[in-house]
């Protein structure tokens, strides 16, 4: 059952539009989908937002981030958000696909940049005055170039999309102080275990059936995991199942009983139990919580 509408990239195309890739001034574009952004929902492709004014609240999978001047936003596809604004957000904003970026510039990978190689890196960066100014020239170079029907127009917003983000992984190293480097290695390692995880969640819950998935012991990757994201493999595959838990609590009329049993935990106050240890509240106090 679709609990959360997930939304499509086709369905933001405009008139001199890309297949794969779409850009609006902020303003305009709350506007125009004032009907879906102030609910829950999720996107099948990467997004970036810039504010260059206004204030209010963006909640990602369940933590709130303050937007002010220099808010910018990261999310990856799957990612359920919310606006809530308290006065009229200004500001850029862009989506695309990952073969739209991945196929057009084929020596780089989106998980290579930091705020992408991970779920569960910040999604988000606070610019300071000066950093605000040279971001925003570049968003607003992207949009004149997305509503502009021309040559090499594809080629073009890439590049300039490609230096967006180099930009913004140099500042992200700046504002994470746990950022590091990372082994394209390690990156690959841990994409590839995002997504097996996203496979088996429900039914698969040890270590080291992952690390039999990937074809490295156990060991070897809850040292990657460690070295990434600080977290063991199974904080990971718990993480990944209490969100999900709190997604289907919140957005479903489903009975607590039903949600545990479908997340595979046939005991009930086992799950509650594993629920209260890494959130601290009851699945039923969190659903109290949000209603």
């Amino acid at each position: 059952m679709q609990i959360v509408p997930v939304l499509h990239i086709e369905q933001f195309k405009g008139e001199n539009a890309l297949v794969e890739f779409y850009s609006n001034d902020l303003a305009a574009h709350l506007k125009k989908n004032e009907a879906i952004v102030h609910r829950p929902h999720k996107h099948d492709f990467f997004l970036c937002v810039l504010f260059t004014k206004g204030s209010g609240t963006h909640e990602i999978d369940f933590s709130s981030y303050s937007i002010k001047e220099g808010s910018l936003f990261f999310l990856k596809p799957g990612q359920t958000h919310s606006w809530k604004f308290n006065t009229q957000a200004e500001g850029y904003i862009f989506f695309h696909t990952q073969s739209f970026f991945e196929l057009s510039i084929s020596d780089i990978k989106l998980n290579q940049f930091p705020f992408y190689y991970s779920y569960k890196n910040p999604p988000y960066l606070n610019l300071s005055p000066v950093e605000l100014q040279k971001i925003a020239s570049r968003f607003n170079e992207i949009n004149e170039e997305y509503h502009v029907d021309t040559v090499y127009k594809k080629q073009k917003l890439v590049s300039i999309i490609n230096l967006v983000y180099i930009d913004l992984s140099r500042m992200y190293a700046s504002f994470d102080e746990t950022e590091k480097t990372v082994s394209s290695t390690y990156l690959k390692i841990l994409s590839d275990l995002e997504h097996i995880i996203e496979l088996f969640y429900r039914t698969e819950k040890k270590a080291n059936f992952y690390a039999d998935k990937l074809n490295i012991t156990t060991k070897h990757l809850n040292r990657v995991t460690k070295s990434t994201l600080g977290k063991t493999t199974t904080e990971l595959i718990t993480e990944r199942i209490l969100l999900e838990a709190k997604r289907l609590m919140v957005h479903s009329e489903n009975s607590l009983a039903y949600v545990a049993d479908s997340l595979g935990y046939e005991d009930y106050a086992y799950f509650s139990r594993v629920f209260k240890a890494k959130t601290q509240v009851t699945p039923l106090e969190f659903k109290k919580r949000y209603q």
